[in-house]
């Protein structure tokens, strides 16, 4: 277990993580100090709630000095370890580790961590309603629900911990090892923090690092980019897939989900099942794969299938106006999650997308856009490049606002098509977040 009573610890990034992992060492006895990016202004909840502390905090800026002065260094998630004062402070042998990497110093509960480009929270949030619905002591948290951090200490109180893992969180982990680790899919995203593809898909891959023969690895069978990555992975592998029916693991033919394990042979139906689409098709097998391996029975989970209604800002369905159906896939912040989204349709698609251009590959989605988008309405910093990669294959307009983009689409559709917002980009060049933007995009389309 890390030492940590007496030591020259720094937090950097005081979001609700950060803030999480000050108290759990204030409780520990480290001699603590912070650095935050934002100003005070712009954090000021949490800057109230520690003006009362006796520690140091920078705001506003990361200084080299301040990172040099400690005995360790926790990150954030969203904090890049690439920065000049994590570099200096790494080549003078400061131990800089992430917040899950300390958490897990500290966890008694074994954990089935989630991870991949898409599907990430939908898995991880339906892995846990199974768990729960079977009566087990479960925790949910790491990049959605409570930070990792919260359950460190808990004693007997948790059987499982199930936690959605991010590439950022994976990339200062030491001895980081998940019961079961699931990895979904791998397409490019992010490349505005990496410095290329491959960076990123090496981040990905490092939920598998310290495991053993004694852990599982689930993995999407589909993916070339996971199944190119299998000679990297040491846990005993179980695998899901939408082709044809393999001997162990799961499969689907879109009506209903075969399990194989152990001799067994077990049907799941999708007849009463609230999530929609080709991809969380593949969510739901992971789940299941993931569920069974910690004593779920095939009742309880057919019963969280039936009960689960998926994510807010995720294939959402807002509403019908004039035979037009609206779909808010704010959460569609890459182009492999545009690409699923599309898959789900057979009705013409007026697709509104653009945002904070992540840099990434469009070309995907040419294909798609040609057969099933008839108009493409773009907004944001990165429509212009959109417009210009992807505006030969359909007709294309371009807006100034969201409400614009609403507007439009809603006058040039026709009964029978869908308004689909799936930006394929992050939202920050517009809002907060892509929940603002969803929650924006949905009360324009409830005033229509």
């Amino acid at each position: 277990m890390i030492h940590l009573r007496g030591r020259k610890v720094l937090v950097v990034g005081l979001a609700r993580t950060g803030l999480a992992t000050l108290k759990f060492l204030k409780e520990k006895g480290s001699l603590l100090s912070a650095s935050e990016i934002r100003s005070k202004e712009e954090m000021r909840e949490v800057w109230e709630e520690l003006r009362s502390w006796e520690i140091e905090i920078e705001w506003g800026r990361h200084s080299i000095e301040h990172f040099l002065r400690q005995d360790l260094i926790v990150l954030s998630p969203g904090v890049d370890p690439g920065i000049e004062p994590i570099q200096k402070a790494l080549k003078k042998g400061i131990p800089v580790i992430s917040e899950i990497e300390l958490a897990y110093h500290f966890l008694e509960a074994p954990l089935i961590a989630i991870t991949g480009t898409n599907g990430k929270t939908t898995t991880t949030l339906l892995t846990g309603e199974m768990l729960k619905e079977e009566g087990k002591r479960v925790g949910i948290g790491g990049n959605v629900g409570e930070p990792l951090i919260l359950f460190a200490d808990g004693k007997e109180r948790w059987e499982v911990l199930v936690v959605e893992i991010s590439s950022f969180q994976l990339e200062r982990i030491e001895r980081f090892r998940p019961r079961c680790s699931v990895l979904l899919n791998i397409t490019e995203d992010h490349l505005d923090r990496y410095p290329n593809f491959k960076a990123y898909i090496q981040a990905k891959l490092r939920i598998f690092e310290n495991q053993t023969i004694e852990d599982w690895a689930v993995l999407n069978r589909d993916d070339p980019l996971v199944m190119g990555s299998l000679d990297k992975i040491s846990g005993k592998k179980l695998f899901f897939t939408l082709g044809k029916a393999i001997e162990e693991g799961a499969f689907s033919n879109g009506e209903e989900i075969v399990l194989r394990m152990n001799s067994l042979e077990e049907r799941y139906s999708l007849r009463e099942v609230p999530l929609k689409g080709v991809h969380n098709i593949e969510n739901m097998m992971a789940a299941i794969l993931a569920a069974r391996l910690f004593g779920c029975s095939p009742r309880t989970i057919q019963k969280a299938l039936e009960r689960f209604q998926g994510l807010e800002h995720r294939l959402e369905f807002v509403r019908e106006v004039g035979g037009i159906r609206f779909y808010n896939d704010s959460k569609g912040t890459n182009v492999g999650s545009v690409v699923k989204s599309l898959q789900s349709f057979s009705e013409p698609v007026i697709l509104i997308a653009g945002g904070k251009d992540k840099k990434t590959d469009l070309s995907p989605l040419k294909d798609l856009i040609q057969k099933r988008v008839k108009r493409l309405i773009l907004i944001g910093e990165a429509r212009e490049r959109m417009a210009q990669e992807l505006g030969s294959f359909t007709e294309t307009l371009k807006a100034e606002s969201l409400e614009e983009a609403v507007s439009l689409a809603y006058q040039t559709s026709r009964p029978g098509e869908v308004v689909l917002l799936s930006p394929a980009c992050s939202s920050f060049d517009m809002f907060k977040d892509y929940r603002e933007r969803g929650n924006i995009f949905k009360e324009l389309v409830r005033r229509l």
